[in-house]
């Protein structure tokens, strides 16, 4: 027991190290390649770093002779479709509470006028199409496709930190413990690229730390619902369907709010006021999950 203990301990700190400097090597790559993060090539080096916590999880797996066993891949459907109808709507219900929560709060920020997504219409020629139109069309591409459209990157992700951080670190700390570590080891990973403007911008005070630490709050939240049901559904399929969802809708409060917010705050759901509704949610599973 002992010997096999020592063994996780070591395949703990290897994932780790492993997946913090692959992710970071590649987020780094653009600005060594001279890119404009967010345009062109950036983008397919941000969807490749994606595949490194998978990556790391399979090289754990090769180099200290784990094998392949519990790779968190059965989505486990049978008896649970209640369940996997709440993972495919919930979190799309969570965004849209997200935006409204933000401007319930600073209702100035607010524009009716759809301002931004009149810009992007402009920016791509006449189309036949209004500004309420492709805001209608993006909702309905969130609730409907949300979940699944992102899927293969979010597996990238989900398949090392739910399908192999997390149940690793069941094994040395509570799931309460284990939940928030999982979520601070993500939101570190990320560093890099908050600091090259992902999810708030390069203009806000307390530039980029603050907006690391944000990152890093919002990731053990969103971490603990993702989490939770990794652990009830012994599957990274969930946390996958989740990620993909709020990958796919998180910037749609974004296009009603007007030029000058404050990222750090919302109106995303990953700003700290924004995201409100969701650490409300995850306080609940955090609470359940310890009982």
């Amino acid at each position: 027991m002992e010997q096999e203990k020592r063994a996780t301990k070591k395949r703990l700190i290897l994932f780790v190290v492993l997946s913090l400097t692959l992710g970071w090597v590649a987020f780094l790559l653009i600005p060594l390649l001279g890119l404009t993060y967010g345009q062109n090539l950036s983008l397919a080096i941000l969807a490749g770093a994606m595949f490194t916590p998978t990556i790391s999880n399979l090289l754990t797996r090769l180099i200290t002779k784990e094998g392949f066993k519990n790779m968190y891949l059965r989505p486990h459907f049978k008896g649970h479709i209640k369940a996997y109808l709440l993972i495919f709507f919930g979190p799309t219900i969570l965004l849209f509470l997200s935006g409204a929560f933000y401007f319930l709060i600073f209702p100035g920020t607010f524009d009716p006028e759809l301002a931004v997504l009149k810009n992007v219409l402009a920016a791509n020629g006449p189309g036949g199409i209004t500004a309420s139109d492709l805001l209608l069309i993006n909702v309905l591409q969130v609730i409907f496709i949300g979940p699944v459209v992102n899927i293969i990157p979010t597996l990238g992700e989900e398949l090392g930190w739910r399908g192999y951080l997390l149940p690793k670190l069941r094994e040395f700390f509570s799931d309460r413990g284990a939940l928030v570590i999982t979520g601070v080891v993500w939101g570190v990973w990320h560093a890099p690229i908050i600091a090259m403007g992902h999810n708030y911008g390069t203009e806000y005070i307390g530039y980029p730390w603050l907006g690391i630490l944000a990152m890093i709050i919002f990731c053990v939240v969103i971490g603990i619902v993702e989490g939770y049901a990794t652990i009830k559904l012994q599957s990274a399929i969930p946390a996958a369907m989740i990620h993909s969802t709020v990958n796919a809708g998180a910037a749609l409060p974004m296009y009603l709010a007007v030029s000058g917010y404050n990222p750090i705050l919302g109106p995303s759901m990953t700003g700290l006021v924004g995201g409100i509704p969701l650490i409300f949610v995850a306080i609940v599973l955090f609470i359940k999950v310890g009982k």
